[in-house]
């Protein structure tokens, strides 16, 4: 059983964003030489999340950052008093910070249509960080 572990560091340009991680995380996945196992993704930082979405349209990155604004209005929250930032913390909450998917043949095994994104919900920023674990054989 191998276990190798790695990270993803990029830069965000907007406020909220959807970033395409598939190709580093397959990278990633060629660089362990796991060719049946896991690979999984932990985006750091309590206003990020991580999200497996359909890579076909671009408009459904906005249309994900359109629907949790809706349901998660900004200046609302009792947090917003610290740093203004308490939709963020909830959306990445409902999101989630990480995903794991299969590895099979040496490479993620996505359907077609699904990308790994990085969601930022408190942008922009320089450094944010995913922390990337793949194990098997």
């Amino acid at each position: 059983m191998r276990l190798f572990t790695d990270t993803i560091t990029l830069s965000t340009t907007r406020e909220r964003e959807l970033v395409d991680l598939t190709l580093q995380t397959q990278r990633l996945v060629r660089r362990s030489g796991v060719q049946e196992g896991l690979c999984a993704l932990y985006a750091q930082g309590a206003t990020a999340a991580l999200m497996i979405q359909e890579n076909d349209d671009p408009n459904i990155g906005e249309d994900v950052v359109n629907c949790l604004d809706q349901l998660v209005p900004k200046g609302v929250w009792l947090h917003d008093r610290i740093d203004g930032n308490g939709a963020s913390h909830i959306q990445s909450g409902i999101v989630g910070p990480s995903e794991t998917i299969p590895i099979r043949e040496g490479k993620l095994d996505l359907s077609v249509w699904q990308n790994v994104f990085f969601c930022e919900f408190d942008g922009p920023r320089r450094r944010r960080t995913v922390v990337v674990t793949i194990f098997g054989n």
